[in-house]
């Protein structure tokens, strides 16, 4: 469906949505255009600089855009930002908590910052450490939380006046791969039980598990949109990895698979990352190519593509710090190529 539909059911409309920060000669945000369908996750994916944080400003009020259209929970954030405010929720990269309080605390002053009277904040914050199964230590100082603990107690902050809308930016950086789960069944039950929430991550596998619908993003504009299933669909060929023991044979590798690739061939630390039509043809054409060329090949894999396949040949650019399910993680893309590479 187009983004520039009006209907009620997108909790997210904006289109031909431009921003420029004063100094800058690049708009920040250039023709941004997106619809996110009530109660869903939609993952907002970008590198650094593409525009996600301004994009997100945007949507929740912090920043006017000069050209474009954004309605946010049924409202236009440029001439009723205060009906946009009282509908969503902002949940920072980091959390905004009181150390000193207990988590019980922190949820009824938020509460009552939100002009809930006390015996409402006491009720809703009672609610909220339950569904976040926060319970056992509600009465703890936050200082004696872990990481996901904090997380998901900044989730519920951010729901004490239960938002129709709710905008998660980098929810589990710098947590561990416990705390990661954690966060992402709390993301998942927001969704479930009705929140729209539009989660902004470096972490390719993080939207991959919890996006229903995923926005690619680069000098400021969506270039593609789609679930991940879809997204991967669109490079649709086999990858073959293939690991080299001496990083300086990686150009003559990247040349050497050129003839077989069905797309663009991409380095990320020393694996060759080469996209095929037959799998056993080009595996054994490369190999055989790189021993006659004396190239050491260290492990070999063959993978049905992943969401980082599909961000580097959409967007032409790695996520700082994505990762996937391989061991791909948090390398830069150090060149992409062409079938016109020649040896």
């Amino acid at each position: 469906m187009s983004a520039t539909t009006t209907s009620g059911a997108y909790a997210i409309d904006c289109t031909g949505v431009r921003k420029t920060y004063r100094g800058s000669g690049e708009p920040a945000l250039d023709g941004f255009t997106l619809a996110v369908p009530r109660g869903s996750v939609h993952g907002l994916l970008g590198h650094n600089g593409a525009g996600k944080t301004t994009a997100v400003r945007v949507m929740s009020t912090l920043t006017r855009c000069e050209e474009g259209s954004v309605r946010v929970a049924g409202h236009d954030v440029g001439a009723d930002p205060s009906r946009v405010r009282r509908r969503i929720g902002l949940v920072g990269q980091y959390a905004a908590l009181d150390e000193d309080l207990t988590g019980r605390q922190n949820l009824v002053l938020f509460g009552r910052l939100a002009r809930l009277r006390r015996a409402a904040a006491e009720a809703r914050a009672g609610e909220l450490l339950d569904r976040f199964g926060l319970v056992g230590a509600a009465d703890r100082r936050i200082a004696t939380y872990s990481g996901g603990m904090r997380r998901r107690l900044d989730l519920a902050v951010a729901l004490i006046v239960a938002p129709e809308v709710l905008f998660v930016d980098e929810p589990t950086t710098g947590l561990d791969p416990a705390a990661r789960r954690e966060v992402w069944e709390a993301v998942r039950g927001l969704a479930e039980a009705g929140t729209t929430v539009l989660l902004t991550t470096q972490y390719l596998d993080e939207a991959d598990r919890l996006a229903d619908r995923i926005s690619l993003m680069a000098h400021g504009r969506v270039v593609a949109d789609g679930t991940p299933d879809e997204l991967k669909a669109r490079i649709g060929d086999d990858v073959i990895d293939l690991a080299v023991s001496d990083a300086g044979d990686l150009d003559r590798l990247v040349e050497l698979a050129a003839p077989w690739s069905s797309g663009d061939v991409h380095v990320t630390g020393t694996t060759v990352s080469v996209p095929v039509l037959d799998r056993a043809d080009a595996l054994l054409g490369i190999a055989a190519a790189a021993s006659r060329d004396g190239i050491a090949l260290g492990d070999l894999a063959v993978r049905t593509p992943t969401l980082d396949d599909a961000f580097l040949e959409l967007t032409g650019a790695a996520v700082e710090g994505s990762h996937d399910d391989g061991d791909r993680t948090g390398a830069q893309t150090r060149e992409t190529v062409g079938k016109e590479v020649s040896a």
